[in-house]
């Protein structure tokens, strides 16, 4: 079976590692599954045009109801939908997008939701049948490269020290999106560092060009100049980003929505103790003081940081437990399973 796989794809993002992970799961059955950026489609007209050439797609599938999802309206053969989190999270608060989304959910023969509360709120605000959504946890798949040099990391960041070792890294894994709120806990970790300049926050993730991102991204290098203790680093390669998690003191998640966190996870499989702001998305997988620490002001970041450098047993605690929870719940064999049945459902 030909199948149309549509997904936000800006290089180096979570969006783009889970369209790929799952394009190989489908490629895996014997289908052919031709990846594309839903940004390159300005309506479902082009979609549906697209769809009937010759060969043509013989059915498709989306992530993210609003941005990917819509655009498959105009089609004639069957398609499938996965959740992105902030089509659930946000978009379903603006009306226009919350109608539309309610349409190609009533069109799909298939949902899938990460998280058991993502497809809560799906039934909640789009008006969806149960039977129609899927939870299938994101799967996990970490991976560090051989030649990674932590110091050369450091010093590209920006940061010049002559007791590398002694630092105390934490590591923000996020694309420069509002949703991600890089500029949330800029203030608070500054001020800790000028108590004690061995910790340093650095802030990693794809770059953007989109005006709005570009707007975000100035704003972030302006604070940046007058915030003492925090870097911004240039984006790498899903191997290489891995080698800096796993050397990091911990992983950082401050965004005010998430579908489910692949940088999250992925710092619980590599042993990395994860800090991440207290919210469902978040919740749904990091367990306070068993699989992670959550926070719910900059102010209480800072006392679980406190309290995870000065407390061994609690470190090794959360590292044990969320590496175990990552192969209890997110391997790679189910999620393949749950995919390649579901695309049978398309035939």
């Amino acid at each position: 079976m030909k199948i149309l796989f549509l997904a936000c794809l800006s290089p180096k993002t979570g969006n783009h590692t889970t369209a790929e992970r799952i394009r190989s799961h489908i490629e895996s059955a014997g289908h052919t599954c031709e990846l594309r950026d839903a940004a390159d489609f300005q309506s479902p007209a082009e979609v549906a045009h697209l769809i009937s050439r010759n060969p043509p797609f013989e059915a498709a599938l989306a992530i993210h109801l609003f941005r990917a999802g819509r655009l498959l309206l105009d089609i004639q053969v069957p398609f499938g939908v996965i959740f992105g989190g902030t089509d659930i999270n946000e978009d379903v608060k603006v009306e226009k997008k919350r109608v539309v989304m309610e349409q190609v959910l009533l069109k799909a023969r298939f949902a899938v939701a990460f998280t058991d509360k993502l497809k809560e709120e799906a039934e909640l605000f789009l008006l969806s049948p149960s039977r129609k959504i899927y939870v299938q946890p994101q799967g996990i798949r970490s991976e560090v490269t051989e030649n990674f040099c932590w110091t050369d990391f450091l010093r590209s960041s920006g940061i010049s020290s002559e007791h590398v070792e002694e630092l105390r890294v934490f590591l923000l894994v996020c694309g420069l999106r509002r949703v991600k709120d890089p500029l949330y806990l800029l203030h608070v970790f500054s001020e800790w560092h000028c108590d004690n300049p061995l910790n340093v926050l650095v802030i990693i993730g794809p770059k953007w060009c989109q005006a709005k991102r570009l707007i975000l991204c100035l704003q972030l290098r302006w604070r940046l100049l007058f915030k003492a203790g925090v870097f911004l680093a240039q984006e790498r390669s899903q191997q290489e980003l891995h080698a800096a998690m796993k050397r990091c003191s911990a992983v950082v998640n401050s965004s005010v929505s998430e579908g489910m966190s692949a940088a999250i996870l992925e710092a619980m499989d590599l042993g990395v103790p994860v800090l991440a702001r207290d919210i469902p998305g978040n919740a749904a997988v990091v367990q306070h003081e068993f699989t992670g620490l959550l926070y719910s002001s900059p102010q209480e970041f800072i006392h679980q940081s406190q309290r995870l450098l000065s407390d061994p047993e609690l470190r090794e605690r959360v590292v044990r437990n969320g590496k175990l929870y990552v192969e209890e719940h997110h391997g790679l064999k189910q999620e393949r399973q749950t995919y390649q049945q579901l695309v049978d459902t398309l035939l």
